[in-house]
Parts: structure tokens; C-alpha cells; sequence
């Protein structure tokens, strides 16, 4: 009997996207948001099935953006260009002063 495997091998081997690709917008938001800050650092996010590949970058007093890169090695790119560090998230994790600026900023990040 095969009660808990009712999808076919077929429909394993295909990943499901939920959500959608890396714009020249979000390319642009990480760009804008290095030019009008100090400090700031990625934090690389890997892909999953509901997302792609994003970054988050944070300034020097813990305000962030999280978006889509598409690739690592765009991250990366962008990361160089600018001469941001680039950090793996898994890694190393989020800095205190980010958790500290969400707090403080709730209406900006509710969701």
C-alpha cells in the first residue's frame, strides 16, 4: 500500500517556485541603499523553494533591506563593486544593531 506517497516520482524531481525571480529593481534597491549609507555589509540568503537567492544588506545603525540577487555570484558582484563585505547568513548570522533597529522601527518591517 502506498497511503503517504501519492505524488508520483515524476513530480518530486520538479522543484516548485513560489515566489518570483530577481528584478534589475532589486539589483538597483541594494545599489541605492550602499550609495546612502555608511557601513553597510551583505548577508547572503540561500536559495529555497519559495525564494530566490536574496541579500540583506545592513547599515552601520541596523537598518536593513532584504533583496533578491537571482545568484550568489550576483551578490557577490554587487558586494565587490562596492567594496561591501559579504557574509553568509547561515554562517555567521544577523548583527545585534539589526534585531536593535527592527524593534525600534516596527511600522517598517510589519508584515
Amino acid at each position: 500500500m502506498s497511503w503517504f506517497n501519492r505524488r508520483s516520482r515524476g513530480a518530486e524531481a520538479t522543484p516548485t517556485k513560489l515566489d518570483r525571480e530577481a528584478t534589475r529593481e532589486d539589483l538597483a534597491a541594494l545599489e541605492e541603499f550602499v550609495a546612502s549609507r555608511r557601513g553597510v555589509e551583505f548577508y547572503l540568503e540561500p536559495e529555497t523553494t519559495a525564494t530566490d537567492t536574496t541579500v540583506v544588506a545592513i547599515a552601520h545603525d541596523g537598518e536593513w533591506i532584504r533583496r533578491r540577487t537571482g545568484t550568489p555570484r550576483a551578490a557577490g558582484s554587487i558586494a565587490r563593486k562596492h567594496a561591501v563585505p559579504l557574509y553568509e547568513a547561515a554562517r555567521t548570522g544577523y548583527p545585534e544593531r539589526m534585531r536593535t533597529w527592527s524593534r525600534a522601527h516596527p511600522e517598517r518591517h510589519a508584515r
